[in-house]
Order: C-alpha cells, then structure tokens, then sequence
C-alpha cells in the first residue's frame, strides 16, 4: 500500500483557502474565500462578506476548487484486465490478496480527487467490498467514502467464467436468484450490509454469445420492491435496450453501461426519471487491450457505436451519472471518463455537475457535492482552470475529506 499507518495531517480547527476560483457543484465562481471549522465547510462565498476568522490560510491563486469528486461505477477489487484477466482474478487471487489490492486502489482514488466512490459489484470476492468500506471508516486504510455493492444479483447459468465441464463447479462472481428466490437474496444481502443492489438486466448469454435480456419485467420490479423496503435502489447493468427497457420500467435508479440505448429507451428513462452511468472509459481500454490503437487506426464498431449512444442520450436529456468502471481500467485515473465524457461531446460543466453535484443527488448523499456552508469539506484543489480544459483534474495539488488534509502538496 502507498502508506502503511494512515493518518491525515494535523491541521488547526480552521482552514481558510482563499483568492481561489471556485466550481462550487453547480456554477464556476471567481475569487471565492472557501473557511473550513472541523469537518465542515463554514463559509464559501466572496471575500467581502467573509468573516474575520484565524485558521491556517492557503493562497490558491491560479487554482481551481471543487467539491470531492464521486466516482459512480468503481470496483476496487479489480485491476486492470490487461494485468490479469477477469476469470484469473475471480479464480486465482486469494481474497486476502484482493483486499490488499483494494486498500491500495482506495488511496489511489482518493489522492486523485475522487472523496467518494460508489462500488458496484465484488466480482467473486463475497463481501470483502463492504468489509473495505468499514475498514476505510475506522482509519485503518485511507480511502474514499464508499457506497457498496457487495456481491451482484445474476439469473442462474447467466454468469461466470465459462468452458467448465459440467461436473466442475466454478466460483461465478456474483449469487444466482430466479423468480421468488429473489426476495431471500436481496434481504440476505442487506443483512450483510450493502448500500445499494446491482443486478445484470442483460449479459453475454445469447445463442452466439450476444448479450440479451436475463431477467423480466416482473423479477427486476421484486427486487426493487424488495430494497426499497428497506430504504437502498438498484441499479441495472444493461447493454441491450430490451435489458435497458425492462430495468427502466421496474424502478431501478441507475443503468450502468447502456451501448443499446435507443431514443425510445432514453425517453422513458428521462421521464422515469433513471439516470445513465455511460461507462465510457471501460470499453476504450478494453478495445486497446484487444490491439485497437487509439490516434492511429480508425475507430472498431464498438466505439463509434458508444459514442452515437451517449450522444443520443444527451440530445434526449438523460441523467448522467459520471462513472468509469474503474477497475477495467487503473484506480487514480478516474478522470479518464470524465476526459471522454467532454471527448464525446458533453459540456465541460455539465461533466463537472455529473461528477460532483449530481452524482450526490442521484445517490442520495445530501451533504456532498457541493462547496456550500453546511456541507462536509470534501474537497480537492487543482492548478489551473477546469473550464477550459477538463484535464486540469489531473493537477490535484490538495485533498480534504471532512475536514482532514489527505494530500498537501501546496508545502512542498
């Protein structure tokens, strides 16, 4: 791990950053004093109308502050699949070693700028996200806030590596449920401690391997019914708009993915009222482990299908959801989506809206993604102006998570 006995920076109560340009979750704003007393931010606003208040100052002209940045679609306990591949991590890798590796993505993602991550799925490792996360909240390891998933809901024979004979059994990477069973899963999930539920609306079970609709209507609305019950949503992967219609229907909060979609499926999701996780940067490294070299040859099927996807999305008026599927590709280059979001033609501050405030909003976390008085300091700083160029994220010069400084490289 980059550090092996976390402790954030001793800091007196009060921190005052000022002469900084502020993206505050919803507009850019100049010159802006942002006072930080304990875990909270207690001021952000103009410099004549802040209080005379002593704290420790930091002069951050020529920087950029924003909110803690959310990552929406991350797993932790995957690394990049042109290292080792799904099937070897899900089959070879002890669960110690996959708990290491995910204390170690954890600080990686939160040194990059990203406060909170939502993770989606353990992929074959049970429960060891939620363990993370709690690991995370005692200060045993640094890392985000998390939202976890723990183990995905799949319909039986759906999922999980393949080419087995029939008599040896296989960890899938996720726990089977069909029809009433649906009800016992998800509980049992809850009671192991999960934030939110994933299930795979569609996956790679079609005669010729395509991917096509696993569960119906009917079974998806269950689950929903089921984890609101007890207050958390769900979320669809769905690649096919059949798949995308279904979970839209059901209720699930967000679709992960969604190459499929089509203006009908994006309509009824506007006015349902479902939000799009594009995903994009997954299937660009993905391409490039299987050759493709991106700037020299021309573009596969697959990409230019992606980014006519999300383009009808953002003509339509879809929620977007920023998010990655961090995992497929290096944890700390997050910002890699956020890149290819204003790459494929969505506004440099709409892609700072999805990745601060609403991420928080479609996530239920009220006192996040924004520099507002009232709510926790996470928070990153960066040189330059995110305005004119979205790569500036990668400039992260100091983070706070409630109040802590995690990095600080203003003193060196």
């Amino acid at each position: 791990m980059l550090g092996c006995c976390f402790q954030a920076l001793a800091q007196p109560t009060n921190l005052i950053l000022k002469n900084a340009q502020v993206f505050d979750g919803l507009e850019l704003q100049e010159t802006w004093v942002v006072i930080i007393s304990g875990d909270t931010i207690s001021y952000a606003g103009t410099v004549s109308d802040a209080p005379e208040i002593e704290g420790r100052e930091f002069d951050l002209s020529e920087h950029t502050i924003l909110p803690g940045l959310i990552e929406g679609h991350s797993h932790l306990l995957l690394h990049p699949y042109n290292e080792t591949s799904w099937n070897d991590q899900v089959l070879k890798e002890s669960m110690t070693e996959r708990a290491l590796r995910g204390a170690n993505h954890a600080e990686k993602t939160l040194r990059a700028g990203f406060t909170t991550i939502r993770d989606l799925g353990s992929e074959g490792a049970e429960y060891v996200d939620v363990m993370l996360k709690s690991s995370i909240e005692k200060g045993v390891v640094p890392g985000p806030r998390m939202i976890s998933a723990g183990r995905a809901i799949v319909a039986t024979g759906s999922y999980g590596p393949k080419g087995f004979a029939p008599h040896v059994k296989v960890p899938i990477g996720a726990q089977e449920a069909d029809g009433d069973k649906i009800i016992q899963v998800v509980r049992e999930q809850i009671g192991h401690g999960v934030d939110v539920i994933k299930v795979y609306a569609d996956y790679r079970w079609g005669p010729f391997g395509q991917a096509a609709p696993t569960f119906s209507t009917a079974e998806l609305a269950l689950i929903v019914k089921t984890a609101a019950s007890s207050g958390r949503s769900v979320v669809a992967h769905a690649t096919t708009a059949e798949g995308m219609r279904r979970a839209a229907l059901a209720g699930v909060s967000t679709i992960e993915h969604g190459d499929g979609g089509t203006q009908e499926v994006y309509v009824m999701m506007r006015d349902n009222g479902v939000a799009l996780c594009p995903t994009l940067a997954a299937g660009d490294a993905i391409m490039q482990y299987r050759g493709w070299k991106k700037g020299i040859e021309e573009e596969p099927p697959r990409i230019k299908n992606k980014k006519h996807s999300f383009r009808l999305a953002l003509e339509v008026g879809v929620r977007i959801a920023a998010g990655g599927d961090v995992g497929v590709f290096a944890h700390g280059d997050n910002v890699r989506e956020l890149e290819m979001m204003a790459e494929y033609g969505m506004p440099v501050m709409d892609v700072l809206r999805s990745a601060t405030s609403i991420n928080a909003d479609i996530f239920g976390l009220e006192e996040l993604g924004q520099v507002k008085a009232g709510f926790l300091a996470d928070l990153v700083v960066v040189k330059g102006n995110v305005r004119t160029n979205i790569s500036t994220l990668r400039n992260t010069v100091m983070v706070l998570k409630g109040g802590d400084v995690v990095l600080n490289k203003l003193d060196t």
